[in-house]
């Protein structure tokens, strides 16, 4: 497998499952929780226990290159991933990492806007059992965005914003379908009112801390395509403890 120049091969620490990475940009813990939330590992109710006796299909919005889907395809195995991201150099990334870890056939990557998906591609409307989501955090035109366009499209919106995540993740769904979704907890606000407009119903939250008694840095959701009212809030989650993960994050790369 070819490895361009600018791209190294990274270790997942799952399974052996490597990702190739560039543009002095690396996925980071955000995108390790997201998949592990999904799986039934942080609380959240587990993705492969909505359909149980055939594969599932899940969504992976503004898929990056595609770490997340890698990931999940060890922790859910009876399970078929489709990721979707709008820059062709990711895509080319997340394609070629599959190959190399011999989960082409699991595991698809399209190249297309979030914002445009369900314009572009219909025949995708309310097929996914799963959507999983860790989008750009920032408003357009927030902050001091960086210069380099990559820096900018992963953490600030750009194409697509907040609301166009959401309102297509709930086209993708099925009826019933779980919908988990990684941010920042200034944006909460704005995603429980989103989730409720796209009929993405909240069900589970989970506040992500860098260490005991810090404040919250990370966001965790759930929900479900037109599920009933009632969000279970769970205790939150430290990354940090002396000098290494806690325990509860060294267990998500144990299984």
């Amino acid at each position: 497998m070819e490895i361009k120049g600018g791209e190294r091969l990274d270790d997942t620490g799952f399974s052996g499952i490597k990702v190739i990475q560039g543009d002095g940009f690396s996925y980071g813990v955000d995108s390790v929780l997201l998949a592990a939330w999904a799986a039934g590992q942080l609380g959240a109710p587990a993705a492969r226990k909505l359909k149980v006796g055939r594969e599932m299909r899940i969504m992976d919005l503004g898929t990056g290159n595609g770490v997340i889907p890698l990931i999940l395809s060890h922790k859910i195995p009876e399970c078929s991933i489709c990721g979707v991201e709008f820059r062709p150099e990711s895509v080319d990334r997340a394609v070629r990492s599959a190959e190399l870890n011999g989960l082409h056939e699991r595991l698809e990557f399209v190249e297309d806007d979030v914002g445009l998906l369900l314009k572009n591609r219909p025949e995708m409307a309310g097929t996914f059992d799963s959507v999983v989501t860790n989008p750009p955090y920032f408003k357009a035109g927030a902050g001091m965005a960086p210069p380099e366009q990559w820096r900018r499209s992963a953490r600030w919106e750009t194409t697509a914003d907040l609301g166009d995540f959401i309102r297509c993740a709930g086209g993708l769904l099925k009826d019933k379908g779980n919908f988990y979704m990684v941010h920042r907890p200034f944006r909460m606000a704005d995603i429980i009112c989103e989730m409720r407009e796209a009929g993405l119903e909240p069900k589970t939250l989970r506040l992500v801390v860098p260490r005991d008694s810090e404040a919250p840095n990370i966001l965790l959701i759930h929900g479900v395509k037109n599920g009933g009212p009632e969000l279970k809030v769970l205790p939150s989650l430290a990354v940090h403890s002396g000098n290494g993960y806690t325990e509860e994050l060294l267990e998500i790369y144990r299984t």
